[in-house]
């Protein structure tokens, strides 16, 4: 994929997420967001991979954590979803250490909890990002 194509996968995903926030409004739980959203994906085409396990790799050791994405969107850009007041740095590391776990060059941070989705909405890019062609 390149940065353009990235950006715009990001850019339809966060309307997808305005569409469902303006639907069924602030106030519930995280799963349901995760359901919703999922389904508003898979309806528009796209591939959505859901709270699969974040596998360790150390040297040759691979093991399994408790570690679990939300949502993952054409295999390039993972979604961490909140239902919080505040969103504290501890989420954004959670998604940056998927991130790189991963080796994925885009992750959104999207916070339910609000009025607005645009207040809460994180993006976040790595080097995996970077080195993707332009175009």
């Amino acid at each position: 994929m390149t940065k353009k194509e990235i950006t715009q996968l990001s850019y339809e995903i966060v309307g997808l997420a305005i569409k469902v926030h303006k639907e069924i409004g602030p106030g519930l739980l995280e799963s349901v967001y995760e359901q919703c959203l999922k389904y508003e994906l898979e309806k528009n085409g796209y591939r959505v991979s859901q709270q699969f396990i974040v596998p360790v790799v150390y040297d040759e050791l691979i093991f399994d954590t408790n570690l679990r994405v939300d949502l993952m969107v054409d295999d390039c850009i993972i979604l961490e979803l909140k239902t919080v007041e505040t969103i504290l740095p501890i989420h954004k590391a959670q998604l940056l250490t998927y991130m790189k776990l991963l080796e994925k060059p885009q992750g959104l941070l999207i916070n339910f909890f609000t009025d607005n989705i645009s207040k809460g909405l994180k993006p976040f890019i790595n080097d995996y990002f970077r080195i993707l062609p332009d175009e």
